[in-house]
């Protein structure tokens, strides 16, 4: 197996840097005047982890590509980092949410959309009784609260190196087998060991000793997961789990933000989960802000009984735009129209398409690295198999060859996630598509190589 060197890694990254603030001119402008209004020039801090200089400075975007205002255009392989998985203003979301603007955005009371909504949750879900959100990171966030409340426990459980959104309790990992905040965690209001156990995932003997200590509220997971790479759960795991969680007392909170790429049921139809509450954001409103939980019939009953009337307004849960006219318009659309098994039936091909391309060049270079596919999302590791866990992913990364590589294919027109090497597929995007990236891949590790 072929090991890459250093020297040359940088010098190939000091070259492709070069072309890159050549050729963007005007984000560079853009980015210089930003640094007198916005703190580190961004909107978001995590906006200055791509892969350049500075961020490219998006004009416009159309289906599964987008335009520069530097007027240079590219295949969008990073979609939002899912929030666009519909693809960039699908028609009919568009027009849904123009109509919507039009007749009134937020009143704090219900629509007829809502109600569609609910029902078609319910339908492709199988939970019964669903709320609404402005992000998944609220939706996560209410969803442990009402653990917590109906099981009167203080504890949450999650995996090594999870992400579900700024929820605090989230942010913790395990340092010598020991649980702390994790690197990089700004400001915890607590020490997340006295809110959090973490676990590695796939490991069932760790989970179930963490959950003998009958103070877990819940399980906050994604079925599979999707923030330090894609990491499939082993065969059984999850039934295996769900009888531990159901055997302690604990919950099990399915957020699918991400792995809603599987299957227009999520990883819930597709394995036959039965979370006791579910979590969707970010494609649902095809960009538009909007999430939603739902829960089954017992923790319905359980949560309503706890909550006097006099009070539903002040526990925690809501927000004054939560569940607003817009978004529920947003969520609509792209449910009815976007998010169907047609397409589904055209991305996941695309995926394994992805996956068959780099792999194939991965081969060639005689390079230890892995894809792994996940409906509609790919991804390849630097490792020679697919990591069962997060400590194992986490120990594969490479910052220095992750931004060489999402750079290069910067610099030739296709964007990339920029946390990990994930690629992601829309019903716009194309075989064309896919190949420019696989042809892109193949050149980038004949230079490296």
């Amino acid at each position: 197996m072929i090991k890459i060197d250093r020297d040359k890694l940088q010098k190939l990254r000091n070259q492709e840097e070069l072309r890159f603030v050549a050729e963007h001119p005007r984000s560079a402008e853009l980015y210089a005047r930003a640094q007198n209004s916005l703190l580190g020039g961004v909107p978001m801090n995590w906006m200055k982890k791509w892969a350049g200089a500075f961020p490219v400075f998006v004009a416009h975007a159309s289906g599964a590509h987008f335009t520069d205002v530097d007027g240079r255009e590219y295949v969008d392989l990073c979609l939002g980092d899912t929030g666009a998985m519909t693809g960039h203003s699908p028609k009919a979301v568009s027009d849904a949410v123009a109509q919507r603007v039009r007749e009134g955005i937020t009143f704090m009371l219900p629509t007829e959309d809502a109600v569609w909504v609910g029902e078609e949750l319910q339908r492709r879900f199988g939970l019964p009784f669903w709320q609404f959100t402005l992000t998944a990171t609220d939706a996560n966030r209410f969803a442990v609260r009402i653990a917590r409340e109906i099981t009167q426990r203080t504890k949450i459980l999650v995996f090594h190196y999870c992400y579900h959104g700024t929820v605090d309790e989230s942010f913790a990992s395990l340092h010598e087998n020991v649980v702390g905040p994790r690197r990089g965690n700004i400001g915890p209001p607590v020490d997340p060991a006295e809110t959090t156990r973490v676990v590695e995932f796939n490991d069932l003997n760790a989970l179930e000793v963490a959950l003998k200590h009958n103070d877990v509220a819940c399980i906050l997971a994604e079925p599979a997961m999707t923030n330090v790479g894609i990491i499939l759960p082993d065969e059984g795991y999850w039934k295996a789990a769900q009888e531990l969680a159901c055997r302690y007392g604990s919950l099990f909170i399915a957020d699918e933000t991400h792995t809603i790429c599987a299957d227009p049921g999520g990883c819930t139809r597709l394995w036959s989960l039965q979370p006791d509450m579910f979590v969707l954001g970010k494609a649902i409103g095809s960009g538009i802000p909007g999430a939603t939980y739902g829960c089954t019939e017992e923790v319905a009953q359980r949560i309503s009984a706890r909550i006097e009337f006099e009070d539903c307004d002040v526990g925690g849960i809501g927000g004054t735009l939560a569940g607003n006219a817009l978004s529920l318009a947003a969520m609509r659309a792209p449910l009815e129209h976007v998010l169907t098994p047609a397409s589904f039936e055209h991305v996941i091909p695309l995926a394994a398409r992805f996956a068959d391309g780099v792999s194939k060049q991965i081969r060639a270079a005689a390079l230890p690295w892995n894809v792994t596919q996940l409906g509609a999302r790919a991804e390849y590791t630097f490792s020679p198999q697919s990591p069962r866990n997060g400590g194992e992913s986490a120990a594969a990364a490479d910052f220095a060859l992750e931004r060489f590589l999402h750079l290069y294919a910067l610099n030739r027109g296709v964007l990339l996630t920029p946390f990990h090497n994930m690629a992601l597929m829309c019903p716009a995007t194309t075989e064309a598509d896919v190949n420019l990236h696989t042809r892109i891949f193949s050149e980038a590790l004949t230079e490296l190589s």
